[in-house]
């Protein structure tokens, strides 16, 4: 099974009809629509992703390339109890959550791609910024997001408006310096539903992943 445009078509109204009733009266549609051809075209594109360097991990089933539909509400202003998007996942190291790899999100807009490392810890960061700095190393990465950005991804504002302390730096890797995450990603540009739909999708999907695998190798390093 394949993604198709009834899967868009589910996101749609599960955002206009965001509550557990209408969830489970179209549960049949999630299922056929949103699980099944997730985990399917996870599994199909599964060896292509393991022979990039570095490997990505794909694994078909929930909680592992395929985040879970339900929101975690607890600290959120936002009650929605489902998320309207699809949102896959494919990691290059212990934990799809904390681990350099690709997402790529379905919704009713179409499909936002990027790669990236988030919400990396101090003492990773501290390494990060020192790589950063060093000439070699710092190329590289300028060289990766300029990759990237060929693809339409790119870094958002940086999270600090100052210099870290202890750092100094000019021209491009200044900014780069006061980032917290490193993150290139389409932001209000996604592509288009057609490209997730029907037979040159896991191309296209693979074309893409294979454009930020610079990025990837970088944060990996």
């Amino acid at each position: 099974m394949a993604f198709t445009k009834k899967t868009f078509d589910y996101l749609m109204d599960l955002e206009g009809n965001n509550d557990k009733s209408w969830f489970e009266a179209n549960r049949e549609r999630y299922e056929m629509h949103w699980k099944s051809p997730a985990l399917d075209f996870i599994a199909a594109v599964s060896g292509r992703m393991a022979k990039l360097d570095p490997a990505l991990q794909a694994s078909p089933k929930l909680n592992g390339s395929l985040r879970r539909i339900n929101r975690d509400v607890r600290f959120s202003k936002d009650k929605s109890p489902y998320n309207p998007r699809l949102h896959i996942v494919f990691w290059s190291g212990e934990h799809p959550n904390r681990s350099p790899g690709m997402h790529f999100v379905l919704s009713k807009e179409g499909v936002g791609y990027g790669a990236g490392l988030w919400g990396i810890e101090p003492k990773g960061l501290q390494s990060y910024r020192a790589r950063i700095l060093d000439a070699d190393d710092g190329d590289r990465l300028v060289s990766a997001l300029e990759g990237a950005a060929e693809v339409g991804c790119r870094m958002g504002k940086p999270e600090l408006a100052r210099m870290p302390k202890g750092f100094d730096a000019d021209g491009p890797r200044a900014e780069l310096l006061r980032y917290k995450s490193f993150v290139a990603r389409t932001h209000e540009k996604p592509a288009p539903q057609s490209r997730i739909i029907g037979k040159k999708a896991e191309d296209w999907v693979m074309q893409t992943t294979e454009a930020l695998m610079p990025l990837i190798r970088w944060l990996n390093a």
